[in-house]
């Protein structure tokens, strides 16, 4: 928009002036919408969609239609997942176009900013679509190279191998059902992105902790092996999120429907 701060603020406060109400509460540097400012906004957005659905119904006569999906994606399963089975939807679906936004805190982000997200959070407000991706569980991998480093090696001698800490879960739960002692370890790196942490498990730093839906494709292809059979419930989703009513809606279920046969088609084989 070309358009500083203060030029936005002042514009606010000229509709402000003009309907004679107040849109935003302004505490600090912190804006927050009145009850009226988020009717106007849904009002407004309504109005947009409609527009846009004319427009492209105009546009869709002269040619094949294109439909552009904005999508918000956790940063982890972007890079562990999905952005290898994007030729598979392109396949399927040519018409859609995803235009990706990686996502990376616990958090999600303003869910009328998109028209999807998947997020670790569910969104709580009415008109909102949320729908869980899979039901995920936690497992232990690592390298075959770093493994090759100790001959002989059973699940009694993890605790002499390096484990790789992750930010958002503990060593402790899986140790535990593990019958091993539940010691966090005191070295080494500290993830915040378990995509990441994959990747450096694969390179032989060491050993991790991973959603096995992540693991699932390292584990097909032999870049990582599991460690024991033990496995605790994830405790991290990632809810697939849509605002009903979207004039995109009907390519947003055909997204959600291809996103979930791929979860079901790459899901790992239980070891127990």
């Amino acid at each position: 928009m070309a358009l500083t701060h203060s030029a936005i603020s002042h514009h606010i406060r000229a509709l402000e002036d003009n309907l004679g109400t107040k849109l935003f509460r302004r505490t600090g540097l912190t804006m927050t919408p009145t009850s009226a400012g988020a009717r106007l906004a849904e009002q407004v957005r309504g109005a947009l969609d409609q527009l846009e659905s004319a427009l492209r119904e105009a546009s869709d006569v002269a040619g094949p239609p294109v439909v552009r999906l904005q999508v918000s994606v956790m940063a982890d399963l972007a890079n562990a997942w999905l952005i290898r089975r994007l030729p598979s939807l392109h396949a399927q679906a040519p018409e859609l176009d995803l235009h990706l936004r990686l996502h990376a805190e616990i958090s999600p982000p303003d869910p009328y900013s998109v028209d999807v997200g998947i997020w670790h959070q569910r969104v709580d407000l009415p008109g909102f679509e949320c729908h869980n991706l899979i039901e995920d569980h936690v497992i232990a991998v690592a390298s075959p190279a770093l493994l090759a480093r100790y001959p002989g090696f059973t699940l009694a001698d993890l605790p002499r191998l390096p484990m790789l800490r992750f930010a958002l879960r503990p060593w402790r739960d899986w140790l535990l059902l593990a019958g091993l002692p539940p010691e966090e370890p005191e070295r080494g790196p500290i993830f915040q992105d378990a995509g990441l942490m994959l990747q450096s498990a694969v390179a032989g730093l060491g050993v991790a902790t991973a959603r096995a839906q992540l693991a699932n494709d390292y584990l097909a292809s032999g870049q990582l092996v599991q460690i024991g059979e033990t496995r605790i419930p994830s405790s991290l989703h990632y809810w697939v999120t849509w605002r009903e009513g979207n004039p995109r809606e009907k390519a947003i279920q055909q997204f959600h429907a291809w996103l979930k046969a791929q979860a079901e088609e790459s899901t790992w084989p239980s070891r127990g």
